[in-house]
């Protein structure tokens, strides 16, 4: 080869460079240039659900609005969207309320906010809840102690459920 121009950038050299950078790149094979990720970020955890049984005992005697107190006691979550409420029955007597609720998130052992529940008690539609109440309601065994805004339209008990659908008060 002869000396080339000053820089020694030959056309010989130019076509070198090509087939050595083609060469190497085949010598590398399919792995460099769409490598295998033999790791990803962790599968996001799967929600889980369970059923909880619900109970409410209500007060003794119905002495608010007249025509109400036959109207059943219905119970909401917090989780819920409306029309997914349900309408709880008293079949071991008249005060008190049962049913059970399917597709309860578990949240227990807590990482996440308890979730805040309450019921309708047509018996108390005059009082200044609006007939709205968190006293005296059980989820999945527990009773709830933790009351928000206690006396108010927007009283609610907040409960953790764990995965065999018991219920836990807060801490």
């Amino acid at each position: 080869m002869s000396p080339g121009p000053a820089g020694g950038n030959t056309p010989e050299m130019k076509l070198d460079l090509r087939r050595l950078a083609v060469l190497a790149l085949l010598l590398a094979g399919p792995g460099c240039l769409h490598p295998d990720v033999t790791e990803g970020p962790s599968p996001v955890p799967a929600a889980r659900f369970v059923t909880v049984l619900v109970q409410y005992r209500q007060p003794s005697g119905c002495n608010n609005s007249a025509g109400t107190c036959d109207t059943r006691v219905i119970f909401y979550g917090s989780w819920m969207v409306p029309g997914q409420e349900v309408a709880l029955d008293n079949p071991t007597g008249p005060l008190v309320w049962t049913g059970s609720v399917p597709n309860v998130p578990v949240n227990w052992p807590p990482v996440d906010q308890p979730h805040y529940v309450r019921v309708y008690d047509p018996h108390l539609l005059d009082d200044p809840t609006g007939g709205v109440t968190a006293a005296r309601v059980t989820v999945g065994g527990q009773i709830l102690t933790q009351i928000d805004s206690p006396g108010t339209s927007k009283e609610t008990a907040l409960v953790y459920v764990d995965g065999s659908g018991v219920g836990h008060n807060p801490y």
